[in-house]
């Protein structure tokens, strides 16, 4: 399991409390500091059934900037969006889960956390 995540984000803290406190094997990926690439972001939004515009901080300064919220949503746009996800990692949601199983999922929530921990076989370490 791998965990992107920022950890100044009270979201993400939490995640890896619960992780922790449940023992589980995982890793941790400050994107920030190491950013996806448009290749890991399709991947990802593969793995979570979501499009782009669905794991993009709108509300972010940088976002408004950029006028993302004024893009398409639609097939047409979907690079547009993951590439501007790769260049300005900071509008990605937080955090994301890989779960050993294939899926993944943003984990905002206790539940969503959880969730993931049963998509890696309850997460404990052997």
């Amino acid at each position: 399991m791998e965990i992107w995540l920022n950890p100044a984000c009270s979201k993400c803290r939490a995640a890896v409390e619960i992780l922790d406190a449940e023992g589980a094997d995982y890793t941790v990926r400050r994107y920030l500091e190491e950013p996806p690439t448009a290749g890991e972001l399709r991947a990802v939004l593969d793995r979570l059934g979501l499009e782009p515009w669905d794991i993009t901080r709108t509300q972010e300064v940088e976002a408004k900037e950029l006028g993302v919220g004024a893009w398409e949503r639609t097939d047409a746009e979907r690079d547009r969006w993951i590439e501007a996800l790769a260049a300005h990692p900071g509008l990605i949601q937080r955090p994301i889960i890989t779960a050993d199983d294939g899926s993944a999922l943003v984990g905002r929530s206790e539940d969503a956390v959880r969730d993931a921990l049963t998509r890696t076989g309850g997460g404990r370490t052997p």
